[in-house]
Parts: structure tokens; sequence; C-alpha cells
């Protein structure tokens, strides 16, 4: 089984509640399962005996993780959790016991059609390709992520390299990504060109302002848990006249609303609404500021559950005029 491959990590964190405080889900369920602990007994358990893959509780457990990062990135031994939990869905799927809202959101992932229009040397992969003149945009769908992080291994695969195909079909040898998700995925899995997140990229060109305004920062868990670089999008943020205010208790916790797992709101809704619900809280209940984040993702669903709050995208606050 994968979770094999998560031994040290899993002997570790069943034993341990150092980070219990730093999980999404645990944060709003309150139950042990829900933390990082709770999946790694239960993976023990699986580990012990395979028949207990097949335990729709368990299931259900690992599907229910926001995949943060936020308690691997601030484990004193950055012990793999999160692996722990792709590799448990991924063991699900092969042995055929994935939840059939699972798999329903899987065969639409897997129905991607792939292409590019407009002329340029660079090639954008977003929703804001005014933001970028002489630029190609690639359209089509998630390059793979999305199946990855439910288990759909084989198939994230088959997706990626479509992607692929027509990335090399552009010519390009930079590749600008908007949505975190897929530029930390791109960025593992594509070595023929440069792939570069839309705020670095945004920031060599940036003019700056001199203007301030008030918002808070989503950290996005891709970019600051999983690529190490969230200051890229506040630097970029601050230098376009964002005064960025602090919420909550601490800088650790996850903000990101289920970003990690990519589908999670289609997946989990009402957990989905109490992370948003739980983010507004940590804010001090304000519904005046606006709010800004890395993901689109992030934004629709935080639009849908807090339909109160000011909600944009990074790239968004460049063409702001409120």
């Amino acid at each position: 089984m994968y979770i094999d491959k998560f031994e040290d990590a899993i002997n570790a964190c069943r034993f341990c509640f150092m980070c219990r405080h730093l999980d999404p889900v645990g944060n709003v369920t309150f139950r042990e399962s829900d933390i990082p602990r709770g999946r790694a007994l239960i993976a023990d358990r699986i580990r012990m005996d395979p028949a207990n893959l097949k335990n729709r509780d368990f299931i259900d457990t690992f599907y229910r993780s926001a995949l943060s990062g936020a308690n691997r990135t601030h484990c004193v031994s950055h012990y793999d959790e999160i692996g722990i939990t792709i590799a448990a869905r991924r063991d699900i799927v092969e042995a055929g016991f994935a939840p059939q809202k699972v798999k329903s959101v899987a065969d639409k992932l897997v129905c991607v059609s792939f292409s590019i229009s407009g002329k340029g040397e660079l090639l954008y992969l977003g929703k804001n390709p005014s933001l970028y003149p002489g630029c190609m945009t690639i359209t089509g769908g998630d390059p793979g992520k999305a199946l990855e992080v439910l288990g759909f291994f084989n198939e994230s695969q088959k997706v990626l390299e479509q992607f692929k195909q027509k990335v090399a079909e552009s010519g390009c040898k930079t590749l600008v990504v908007a949505e975190p998700s897929s530029y930390h995925f791109l960025k593992e899995n594509l070595s023929e060109v440069k792939v570069v997140h839309c705020a670095e990229y945004l920031l060599e060109k940036s003019a700056g302002s001199a203007e301030q305004r008030k918002a808070f920062y989503m950290e996005s868990d891709f970019l600051k848990n999983y690529c190490d670089s969230s200051e890229i999008a506040s630097e970029l943020l601050e230098k376009s006249g964002w005064n960025l205010l602090p919420f909550g208790t601490n800088t650790e916790e996850s903000t990101a609303v289920g970003e990690g797992a990519v589908v999670f709101d289609e997946l989990n809704p009402e957990l989905c609404r109490k992370l948003c619900h739980h983010v507004v809280e940590l804010a001090g209940n304000d519904t005046k500021t606006p709010f800004v984040t890395a993901s689109l993702y992030v934004k629709q669903v935080f639009s849908k559950y807090e339909p109160k709050i000011k909600i944009m995208t990074i790239e968004d606050t460049l063409v702001y005029e409120g």
C-alpha cells in the first residue's frame, strides 16, 4: 500500500498532539479524527490490517481533510501528514472503495480539452489575460492537481500529459499560472518551461502605488505551506498600495478555506461553510474591510458562504477602483 511509504510519519504523528490547533477542519469539527494524530492512527490501523481500508468512516475522514499543509509546515520535524492522507486516498481509489461523490468529481475532472488562443511569447493559465499584454492563453480545465489530491494518480498523469502537449505546441518558454494549486503542481511536473506564479510576474512589472487601502490577506496554502513563497503575494499587494491587516491569534493557522484540497467544497460543502465562517470570526466579524486571496477557488467559495464580505483575487486588486 502507498501509506507504507509514510511509516515514519505515521509512527510519529499517531502519538503527537502538538499541531492539533492548526488543522482547519479540526478547528471547526472539534473531532480528534480530524487532526493529523487521528488520521495517522487510522492509517496505522489500515497498515496493520488492510481490511480496514474499506471502513466508510475511515474513508470519509481522509476525504474531510483540507490538506492545508499548516501542520506539516509548523511541525518541528516537518512530518509529511499530507503525504499520509494523499497516499491513503490513492490506496482507497485503487482498491475500488472511493465514495460515489468522489468518483463523480473525478469523472468531471478527466473531461478536459486544452486549447490555446492568442499570440505572444508568454503563456498564461488563468482568468485575467488582459493583465498580461502580448500573451497566449491556455484553457480547458484543471491540469491534473485535483485528480492527484483525490487519489486518482493515473488519471492525473494522463491529464497532465495532455496539458504538456499543448504547452509544447505553444512554443512558449514561460508559463504564468494564477491558481496556486496549479502553480505548485506544474512547477513540480513541467521541466520544459519556466513556471511562474502570477504574483511573481506582476511584481516585476508593477510600477507601485502611493494609494493606501486596507485589506485582510488570506494566505494561500499552496504558496505558504507547499511552495514557501507567500511573501511574493504580500509584497505585490503592499507595493500596489494595500495595507494588509493582521487577523486571528497567530500567523500559522490556515485561512484558505480548503484550498489545499482543491475541490474541497464539492465534497464537503457544510465543512467549507464552517471554514469560511471561522475566518470571518478570526477577522473580528469585520464585514466592511475587503479580503484578498491568491486563489480563485477561495474567492468563489468565500463569496458563496460569506456574501456580505468583499473578496478579490490578487489579480482583481490591480484593477480595483473601490
